[in-house]
């Protein structure tokens, strides 16, 4: 033995390293589970390592400021430098080809809207309400106008960590934005002051009973406790997976995330694709009109967009009968904050462009776009982008992913595998550490208080007091080498219809205002 432990000390250390890499190399041969590193034993593996690495090396050194998909390094930039009050202006002129497809153009006014020194935004160059109050025209107990055109979109706690759901909470508060709760239920970190809309899918966590069916008096009782919440949305579908149910594991649900659900520890729970409290269109309208009832509260729905066969049976009940959803935020197919198969996301589903035209119009013939709230949820985080979908109908703009990177997301795109490296999209306790709840609050309000003050001074150029009063011909959209550029009410066959608006200061005198100014305090 003294011989051996003498022969070992003196091995030199370059000698291990070549001990070890012949290890290495023996186990490569002999396993078969990989090719690669079975022929091409310890080289192999660089091949593994550089395949992990390459979203990294793309994103940093490969593509160009405008290549990136799902959001190029300019809008990521833009996004950052706003969270941040930073510099978010270019130098030199655009470098996006303006003559590149779809490409958008705002037509600006020969003399822009005066701000006048007693105007409210001389006051509040950030106060940007929305036009319509949601849950007035079917008189529901508890109408609500939202504070801000721009809001956080459906991303539950489960999907986003503890710290990232408490810095959006506190960010909305600070730029009176409403929080969507998404369909994981209300947890303490949506409960930090901001206007919330509960929202819930068929898992019906928060609001479900023990064996997984839908619960009013759950629903009643959370309403009651938590004045905040403003207003419900019922999910039909989402961008990215529409049609298709969810599987959240058990080793993921912990004691909090189990009685936020209403679930078991550890226990996966499924999220079927089908609701169970109702089968058919009449049967969720009156589910809808159920819950309006039961609770005061606006109801609305939200769901990705591809046949309108079931769509026009519920204009026709709303038309018939006077009854159905107050709002309706429409997801785009480009969807990304909940995993999904690259089939699905790639493939199910209308991008918002089309499968909002497609439903706006529907509801102007049936006359019946007045009446509803639409809200718009698809890449639109941006205010050239809002421009268009306002000027197509949309009265409420919902980010999700743009606001996860006003908090610090980096665009890893490893949401689902609950290793998040920025802490946002995980349930890892260390990972989690990275997020400065103060700080990155504050940096989400900003976002969205930036968004709001740019999106008036595009507005403004344009010649109007609020965005609702864009119309289709405002905008311009490259279509094809024939016809370069075309108004979008030729690009979509529809024009508009005009929003009601009698001038800012009548938004913020409103009763139903909600944000920090609302009057239920």
């Amino acid at each position: 033995m003294d011989t051996f432990l003498n022969f070992i000390s003196h091995i030199s250390w370059w000698m291990w390293i070549i001990i070890a890499l012949a290890l290495v190399a023996l186990r490569d041969i002999i396993q078969r589970r990989h090719s690669i590193s079975h022929n091409y034993p310890i080289v192999g593996h660089f091949r593994y390592l550089l395949e992990s690495i390459g979203p990294e090396i793309r994103q940093y050194f490969v593509a160009n400021n405008r290549e990136e998909l799902p959001f190029n390094r300019i809008e990521r930039g833009w996004i950052y430098a706003s969270a941040k009050s930073e510099n978010n202006y270019e130098g030199f002129g655009t470098d996006r080809d303006i003559y590149a497809h779809q490409h958008i153009f705002i037509n600006n006014a020969m003399i822009p809207y005066k701000v006048e020194d007693d105007h409210v935004n001389a006051k509040n160059r950030y106060f940007l309400p929305c036009a319509k109050v949601i849950g007035a025209h079917n008189k529901r107990r508890r109408p609500f106008r939202p504070a801000s055109v721009i809001n956080v979109s459906a991303m539950s706690f489960g999907s986003l960590s503890a710290r990232a759901i408490d810095s959006l909470n506190k960010g909305c508060k600070i730029a009176g934005a409403y929080h969507n709760t998404g369909e994981g239920g209300l947890s303490p970190y949506h409960s930090n002051g901001s206007d919330v809309i509960f929202h819930f899918g068929t898992g019906y966590f928060g609001v479900r009973t023990e064996d997984g069916n839908f619960s009013m008096e759950k629903m009643k009782k959370l309403v009651e406790d938590n004045p905040f919440v403003r207003a419900i949305e019922l999910k039909l579908s989402q961008g990215a997976k529409p049609g298709k149910g969810g599987v959240l594991p058990g080793e993921k649900i912990n004691k909090e995330i189990a009685e936020i659900r209403g679930v078991e520890i550890g226990k996966t729970v499924l999220s079927p694709p089908n609701h169970k409290a109702f089968t058919t269109i009449p049967e969720m309208v009156d589910f809808i009109e159920a819950i309006a009832e039961e609770t005061g509260l606006p109801v609305g729905i939200k769901a990705a967009i591809g046949k309108l066969e079931q769509w026009e049976e519920l204009t026709d009940i709303m038309k018939n009968t006077g009854r159905g959803p107050d709002f309706i935020t429409v997801d785009g197919g480009e969807g990304g904050t909940g995993a999904a198969p690259p089939s699905f996301a790639d493939h199910v589903s209308l991008p918002w462009v089309y499968g909002f035209g497609d439903l706006y119009k529907l509801f102007q013939k049936k006359e019946l776009e007045k009446q509803i709230v639409f809200i718009g949820s698809g890449k639109l985080g941006f205010p050239g982008k809002a421009a268009m979908a306002f000027s197509m109908g949309v009265d409420i703009i919902n980010v999700a992913r743009e606001a996860m990177m006003s908090i610090g997301c980096i665009q890893a795109k490893v949401c689902h595998t609950n290793r998040c490296p920025s802490g946002v999209a995980t349930q890892s306790e260390w990972l989690q550490r990275g997020i400065d709840v103060p700080l990155k609050s504050e940096r989400a309000g900003q976002y969205f208080k930036t968004f709001r003050k740019e999106f008036l001074e595009i507005t403004h150029a344009v010649g109007y007091e609020h965005p609702c009063q864009f119309k289709m011909s405002d905008i311009e959209l490259n279509v094809n080498d024939h016809n370069l550029s075309s108004e979008l009410s030729l690009t979509y066959q529809y024009k508009k219809t005009p929003v009601p608006f009698n001038g800012m200061q009548s938004l913020k005198d409103c009763e139903y205002l909600g944000g920090n100014n609302r009057k239920h305090k």
